[in-house]
């Protein structure tokens, strides 16, 4: 059995990408940890980092070279400033030297020292092997970044979908929606109930509690970063912010100290059915506008789906309930969780794998769920929420323009928002026992439609709108 956290699912990181910014950045961390439990750190002369497969094929347009230098250096994504992130990568290019994990100098030249490399490791197409040379040796390790931010390692048990097992100490573990629904009849609770139960098997409650504050202060602060920054984004695409003009737009003259009273602001504005549609898409825009400038952001389930279940959220928060508090959003990011760790048990939330179903639908799905709980769905309607969400993204390809998580990932974000919405209302009108695609159906469908998938529209951009435009074009 597979045992996911909450806070597996929802991690904080810096863009434009889980698997080819997080993951990477991570692994350096992992490599560097490898190291000095094997007493070869402080003999370390020289690092070459070689990029694989999508990595490599779109590693550019993702900052996935800027991020290995990140995590070579110790640096932290969930704290580092990212004001200094440029300040950083400016000092290792200027004098080719690299501190190595903060603690010691290593002569790197980014040009020579970090390789892409077209061909595919045959484990994952995200791979990535990071070289040391001590004493005339080169001691290498290689690892795989599986989408979310999460890596492996090939050598490590896996399951069907190339992902870690990790033997589960939950006390209701789950692999399938059926099961979630059995535990939720058993315990007489919610699916946020059924999680929490989880949750405090590994961690006390108050720790539960200020990491889902964390989560949420982070995605209200980049929705709020993200509708007051205007100009163009960074690439050569130069696509022009748009969330400060929809947001400039929407709020018109009020005036507000802090994110918290923006909130509030937000509620005193006209709520016809279009404003709420530009409200939505408005978030939506904020968040991936924020992870396309390497800002930070809420991995939900990957940064390019990062600004779905923000939305949703400030949907319920500004427009649904104006009493929300935080027992509300604790529940919505437990259901939503949850519902995107069955999708990366059965299947994957990797658009290198499964194309963009895996980041936005799954993420469209989440948040569906969640929603519906928040609205007074029962478990089996919270289920087909999800189902609904995600039954209308399948088949939906991977292939952003110049490498880039900008054309089409942005627009995808507030689309698979407002998907969530509509999917949320119908599974409220719906008996579930007259459903006719079970969650476990679509999650399975999900699955084989990835592995149908043509490679070149797996995040590669070889294929479909990456190709159909170019640099050039824009």
């Amino acid at each position: 059995m597979e045992c996911i956290s909450v806070f597996d699912m929802l991690k904080i990181g810096v863009g434009p990408s889980s698997s080819h910014t997080l993951g990477p950045w991570r692994a350096a961390e992992r490599w560097i940890t490898e190291l000095k439990k094997k007493n070869r750190f402080h003999k370390v002369e020289k690092i070459t980092v070689d990029l694989y497969g999508s990595l490599s094929l779109t590693g550019k347009g993702h900052a996935t070279d800027l991020a290995v230098l990140l995590g070579l250096t110790g640096a932290d994504p969930e704290r580092i400033p990212v004001d200094t992130i440029d300040i950083i990568i400016s000092s290792i290019k200027n004098t080719n030297t690299l501190m190595f994990n903060n603690e010691r100098p290593i002569t790197f030249d980014v040009n020579t020292d970090i390789k892409f490399n077209r061909n595919f490791l045959p484990f994952h197409a995200n791979g990535m092997s990071f070289s040391a040379l001590i004493n005339g040796r080169n001691y290498k390790s290689t690892y795989y970044s599986i989408g979310g931010g999460f890596v492996v390692q090939e050598e490590r048990k896996v399951s069907k979908a190339n992902k870690i097992v990790f033997y589960c100490t939950f006390p209701y573990p789950t692999s399938y929606g059926d099961e979630l629904l059995k535990f939720c009849h058993q315990l007489n609770l919610p699916i946020s109930g059924v999680v929490l139960e989880n949750e405090k098997s590994i961690r006390d409650i108050e720790t539960i509690d200020f990491e889902l504050q964390r989560i949420w202060d982070t995605m209200l602060e980049c929705v709020y970063v993200g509708c007051h920054t205007e100009g163009t984004l960074p690439g050569g695409l130069n696509v022009r912010r748009r969330a400060y003009d929809m947001h400039k737009n929407l709020i018109g003259d009020y005036t507000y100290e802090s994110p918290q009273e923006w909130l509030k602001t937000i509620r005193k504005t006209e709520v016809k059915f279009r404003q709420i549609l530009k409200w939505v898409s408005c978030f939506a825009l904020a968040v991936n506008e924020v992870n396309a400038s390497l800002g930070r952001v809420v991995t939900a389930p990957t940064n390019g789906s990062a600004g779905v279940i923000p939305a949703v959220l400030m949907y319920y928060m500004v427009i649904e309930n104006h009493d929300a508090d935080f027992e509300h959003i604790k529940k919505f990011l437990l259901v939503a969780g949850e519902i995107g760790s069955i999708f990366k048990k059965g299947a994957t939330i990797s658009a290198a794998m499964g194309g963009c179903q895996a980041e936005i639908g799954v993420s469209s799905a989440m948040a569906a769920g969640a929603l519906c709980e928040l609205l007074g769905g029962t478990p089996e309607q919270v289920l087909v929420a999800a189902e609904i969400a995600m039954e209308h993204h399948l088949g939906l390809t991977c292939d952003p323009i110049g490498g880039l998580v900008q054309i089409p990932c942005i627009e995808r974000n507030s689309m698979g928002a407002i998907k969530a919405i509509n999917a949320a209302e119908l599974a409220l009108e719906t008996d579930p026992n007259n459903v006719k695609v079970p969650l476990d159906k679509v999650v399975n469908t999900m699955w084989e439609t990835a592995k149908d998938m043509n490679t070149k529209y797996k995040e590669t951009s070889e294929g479909g709108l990456a190709v159909g435009v170019h640099l050039s074009d824009c």
